[in-house]
C-alpha cells in the first residue's frame, strides 16, 4: 500500500493541567524547554515532515487561549471540556479531521519534543504498509518506575499501567511512549464501546491495544531504536533534564 502524507492526520494531546509540575497559569504543554514551549518542538516537526494545518489538530483544554494565541492557525484545535482520559482526548480529535483522513498518529504534547522527523514518518509508513489497525511505539527507558510497561507473553503482547504492575512486570524496562497510529475507521468505531480503566475512571489508549487483539485485529509494537528521543516530563526534575538538552542544542 503506498505511503500517501495526505492521507495522515496528527492528534497532539494538550489538554491536560500538570498536576504534578503545579501549573496554574498555563497548560503543561506550554511549559517551556530550551526557551520555547515544550509542544512548539512538536508541531515544528510536524511541519517539518509536510503536514499541513488541517492535519495537525492539538486537543486543547485547561487555558486553551495561551496556546491557540500562540500557534494561531499553524494548527487546528478541538476542544476536550472534560478530562476523561487519553483515548478520550483522541477521540474528539480523531472525529475532528476531514473526512479524507485515514490513518491517525496520537502524540502526547508533553513527552513528543525531541522526536526526530524521521521516526515519526518510518512509523507511519510502517503502519501503513502493515495494514495494521494499531501500531504503538514503544521504548526501554532506564527508570520505569512511574510508567506503564509492555509486557511481550509467548502470543499475546499487552500494555499493563504503572497501577496494576505486579512485582516482577516491575523489573521490566520496555514501556509505552503512548505514541500510537490508528487506522482511522476502526479507532472511531471501537471508542464508542470501550470500558474505562478501573481505578481511574477513564477511557485510556492502551486499552485500545487490548481490544485489537481481544478482536483478533492486526496490530503491532514498534520499539523506538534511539530511547532518548522520547522523554517525558512529570516531574520538575524530568522538565529540567529536557530543558538542559533542548538548551544544548
Amino acid at each position: 500500500m503506498p505511503f500517501d502524507l495526505s492521507k495522515i492526520g496528527v492528534v497532539v494531546l494538550s489538554a491536560g493541567k500538570g498536576t504534578r509540575l503545579n501549573c496554574v497559569d498555563k497548560p503543561k504543554v506550554m511549559l517551556e524547554i530550551g526557551g520555547q514551549p515544550i509542544v512548539s518542538y512538536t508541531v515544528n516537526t510536524l511541519k517539518h515532515v509536510g503536514l499541513l494545518p488541517k492535519q495537525i489538530c492539538l486537543v486543547v483544554g485547561f487555558k486553551k487561549e495561551i496556546i491557540e494565541d500562540f500557534f494561531k492557525n499553524e494548527v487546528s484545535y478541538v476542544v476536550q471540556d472534560e478530562q476523561l482520559g487519553t483515548a478520550h482526548a483522541a477521540y474528539l480529535g480523531i472525529k475532528s479531521l476531514a473526512p479524507d483522513i485515514e490513518h491517525v498518529l496520537v502524540l502526547g504534547g508533553d513527552d513528543s519534543a525531541f522526536y526526530e522527523p524521521t521516526t515519526l514518518v518510518n512509523l507511519m509508513k510502517e503502519h501503513v504498509d502493515s495494514c495494521c489497525v494499531l501500531t504503538l511505539l514503544s521504548a526501554e527507558v532506564e527508570n520505569p518506575t512511574q510508567l506503564g510497561r509492555v509486557i511481550r507473553h509467548n502470543n499475546k503482547i499487552e500494555i499493563i499501567e504503572k497501577e496494576y504492575l505486579t512485582e516482577e512486570q516491575k523489573l521490566i524496562n520496555e514501556i509505552s511512549t503512548g505514541t500510537f497510529v490508528f487506522d482511522r475507521k476502526w479507532f472511531e468505531e471501537i471508542f464508542p464501546r470501550m470500558p474505562q480503566l478501573r481505578k481511574l475512571g477513564e477511557y485510556g489508549l492502551p486499552t485500545a491495544l487490548a481490544m485489537a487483539h481481544d478482536e483478533n485485529k492486526k496490530f503491532q509494537v514498534i520499539k523506538l531504536e534511539n530511547s532518548n528521543e522520547w522523554h517525558g516530563v512529570n516531574t520538575l526534575e524530568e522538565l529540567n533534564l529536557a530543558d538542559k538538552l533542548k538548551s544544548s542544542k
